[in-house]
């Protein structure tokens, strides 16, 4: 049996998919009752669990755990917090780094030997620079300062405590570090130092279904290495169940694709044809606000057998346009 920790979170609904598709026995937990008919309509147990609180994790099972998968989390998208009047770093320890704690207890005392979580990419943000491929081993570096910094700081503690656990108490957890993850799920909008902001990707997606201008500012050759959703579902399978799986571990596509490229083929799938093509125009006067990175995932690729089937950036959109039209979760979902 796994347990999937965060289950209302659009990477869980994902994974769950995934796993029932493997034939997995999966206990789905969370804190939004709005889940739970959709887990009982496929056959998938629900349990209301705050990590935050120890007592919860006694209303999980604690004998046949094959391993826990972690979502659970306080993300800035999530926070509608404006850093210049207040701070919420206390919440990001509570749930990021105590939260993880608590799973790991649950699973030291229960002789549950894998835990898998998942960690920000901005962890190493110092050393991002195009067509540098960042492996594991890259030292740590990252900003102190914005609305990311705290949360970024939680998860490299979560990530620390995890370790701990490998080496005191000879557990083999896994963590995933994980750039932007596109899909089908709540990415409409987000939170951006508090402001409910619509997403640069749902601005191109709905620009590119009307027909309208779609306006790229800064360096149209910056380059990302983003994943979708449905390679990490399966990644989560796959380091389950190797042998190999401990420490960290890149999950990207492996792939960098320019900003121009990446707008290019959104304008393309998602175009209407009553409508028209949109008209790109770049400004390259207004500065990127990110830089290009790139990740190395051989490490995956040699420990569990990883390999993206969407790190095309036009399958991937190909297949996001599909689910997109299809209102997949959108009883779930706003998007």
């Amino acid at each position: 049996m796994i347990i999937l920790i965060g289950g209302t979170s659009f990477i869980g609904v994902y994974t769950v998919e995934e796993l029932l598709k493997r034939n997995c026995n999966v206990i789905v937990t969370g804190r939004n009752n709005k889940f739970k008919s959709h887990y009982e309509a496929l056959g998938v147990e629900y349990v209301n669990l705050d990590i935050t609180n120890k007592e919860d994790f006694k209303k999980l099972p604690t004998q046949d755990i094959e391993g826990v998968i972690l979502l659970g989390g306080l993300l800035p998208a999530n926070a509608p917090v404006n850093l210049n009047e207040t701070e919420n770093a206390r919440d990001y320890f509570e749930v990021n780094t105590i939260g993880t704690i608590n799973v790991l207890e649950y699973c030291r005392e229960n002789n549950i030997k894998r835990v898998i979580s998942t960690t920000s990419y901005a962890d190493v943000y110092n050393s991002w620079e195009k067509n540098k491929a960042i492996s594991e081993e890259e030292p740590r570096g990252f900003s102190y300062e914005g609305d990311h910094a705290a949360y970024v700081i939680s998860k490299n503690a979560a990530t620390d405590i995890m370790e701990y656990y490998n080496q005191q108490h000879g557990m083999a957890n896994a963590v995933f570090r994980l750039p932007p993850v596109y899909g089908v799920g709540p990415h409409g909008y987000l939170y951006i130092n508090g402001k409910y902001t619509k997403s640069g990707l749902q601005i191109f997606i709905d620009k590119s279904i009307n027909g309208e201008e779609i306006i790229v500012f800064g360096d149209r050759e910056l380059s990302r290495d983003v994943v979708y959703v449905k390679d990490v579902a399966s990644a989560f399978y796959l380091a389950l169940k190797s042998d190999q799986t401990s420490g960290l571990y890149n999950m990207t596509s492996g792939t960098a694709i320019t900003l121009e490229k990446q707008v290019e083929i959104i304008t393309e799938v998602f175009k209407k044809s009553e409508k028209g093509k949109s008209y790109i125009k770049y400004d390259p006067t207004t500065k990127n606000n990110t830089p290009s990175y790139l990740f190395s995932i051989e490490k995956a690729k040699a420990d569990f057998g990883y390999e993206p089937k969407y790190a095309d950036f036009e399958v991937m959109m190909q297949d996001y346009k599909k689910e997109y039209e299809a209102e997949k979760f959108k009883n779930l979902f706003q998007y």
